[in-house]
């Protein structure tokens, strides 16, 4: 069975690839990319949706591969990364990510303050916390945007812990089901992967079609400045903000 440490030294850790964080760290890589991903603005980049979803997969027992994880130890790993990650995030903002996410000029960072305003003011604290997490880059960008709102940090616990748990559970437990139905399920890894990151993608891709059908004269076009953070989250459509 796979250690914490990884199968050994000789595989070379490639921090994009899913199988190569499993076969090098086991499930301290889900831990640690786990928790840059969502604490870390500099982590927007790391393949969490497909991660959860091929350790899921290694846990079955069906792969014909050298890679074997253990189930509770990836659940335990994936769910302290998410929760801890998404805390850390938050505390990052509290303390002055605002400025930060208001200057930076990342387009990914950026695409992601944006879906992250629109989940807030369309859906409240709540509901856009929970949200997040099935969103990449908005999962990364929306805990420090939340934490420099003053959100309370009780309502931002209960509902990230929420979320946190939906996304890393649900999808590892998915990739499980898959893995534990299909024989020799690595032998379609690859492509199975990659739906992964094309259904983790669609929202963002929408939401670049949508902006770039938008007259371009508003913010956050070329030769326009940063939109900046909101200072509140306007109400729903029914009114009344998401309670925490």
């Amino acid at each position: 069975m796979l250690h914490l440490v990884g199968l050994h030294s000789a595989v070379a850790l490639n921090p994009l690839s899913s199988t190569s964080l499993l076969a090098s760290l086991g499930a301290l890589g889900v831990f640690l990319a786990l928790f840059a991903e969502t604490g870390l603005l500099i982590g927007f980049f790391l393949p969490g949706d497909s991660l959860l979803f091929t350790a899921g997969l290694l846990c079955a027992g069906s792969s014909t591969g050298r890679i074997q994880l253990s189930l509770p130890l990836v659940l335990l790993a994936a769910a302290g990364g998410a929760l801890l990650g998404a805390q850390t995030g938050f505390v990052i903002g509290r303390k002055g990510g605002k400025p930060w996410l208001n200057r930076t000029e990342n387009r990914f960072l950026l695409r992601g303050a944006e879906r992250s305003q629109h989940l807030l003011s369309r859906y409240g604290y709540g509901k856009a916390i929970v949200l997040a997490r099935f969103v990449p880059v908005v999962r990364t960008v929306l805990n420090p945007m939340v934490g420099a709102l003053d959100v309370p940090a009780r309502t931002f616990t209960i509902w990230q812990v929420v979320g946190g748990l939906l996304w890393s559970v649900g999808v590892t437990m998915i990739g499980f089901g898959l893995g534990s139905t299909i024989s020799s399920v690595d032998k379609y890894l690859l492509p199975i992967i990659a739906l992964i990151i094309v259904i983790s993608l669609l929202p963002l891709v929408i939401e670049f079609y949508r902006s770039r059908k938008a007259p371009r004269h508003g913010p956050g076009h070329p030769g326009q400045p940063n939109p900046p953070l909101p200072t509140e989250v306007p109400p729903t459509r029914t009114g009344s903000r998401a309670q925490g």
